[in-house]
């Protein structure tokens, strides 16, 4: 990841970090079910094709996490890869992830509280929206971000599928 990212994984987790004129900033997914199935007929242009497997890659969700470092609340949003592009981009300008929901958490805490306010972006004016969209990218969450997000929880989905397929062989080899 380019931009000074720290990554930590976890086995299916993954933790990105980096600091930013005196803030955390952190990026949170999980491989697991990141994948999206793939339903579509072949058409006949793509029959020719056939031979030729879809390339898997993987899109996780993923929670922005942004601490100022004189506060006791993190700003958290909850953002996701969707499948129609040109949700709240303008025109010309499309965003490759969209912010699913905004809270306020306390800063340490790991258990999302259910009783904080959490604002869904659904019913959110467009312009405070972009405002948010703007607040991520200059903390370097941002098109280029989400394009190497997607690299990377792909190469490590890809690597934990081939460490299963390696340890269901030995699991099921007959002795």
């Amino acid at each position: 990841m380019s931009g000074g990212w720290e990554l930590d994984v976890q086995g299916t987790e993954a933790k990105l970090t980096r600091k930013v004129a005196g803030e955390t900033v952190t990026v949170s997914f999980n491989i697991n079910n990141s994948i999206p199935p793939s339903f579509e007929e072949p058409s006949e242009g793509q029959k020719a094709e056939e031979d030729q497997e879809p390339e898997l890659m993987s899109n996780p969700n993923f929670v922005v996490e942004v601490t100022k470092d004189d506060t006791k609340q993190t700003l958290v949003l909850d953002c996701h890869y969707p499948e129609d592009e040109g949700d709240h981009g303008e025109e010309g300008e499309s965003d490759i992830f969209s912010i699913r929901e905004v809270s306020f958490q306390p800063t340490g805490e790991s258990e999302w509280r259910e009783n904080n306010y959490t604002l869904n972006t659904d019913s959110l004016d467009w312009a405070l929206y972009d405002h948010l969209m703007d607040f991520l990218a200059d903390r370097g969450v941002d098109n280029t971000f989400a394009d190497e997000l997607v690299n990377l929880s792909t190469a490590l989905e890809h690597r934990e599928y081939i460490r299963f397929l390696e340890d269901l062989k030995l699991f099921v080899k007959c002795q």
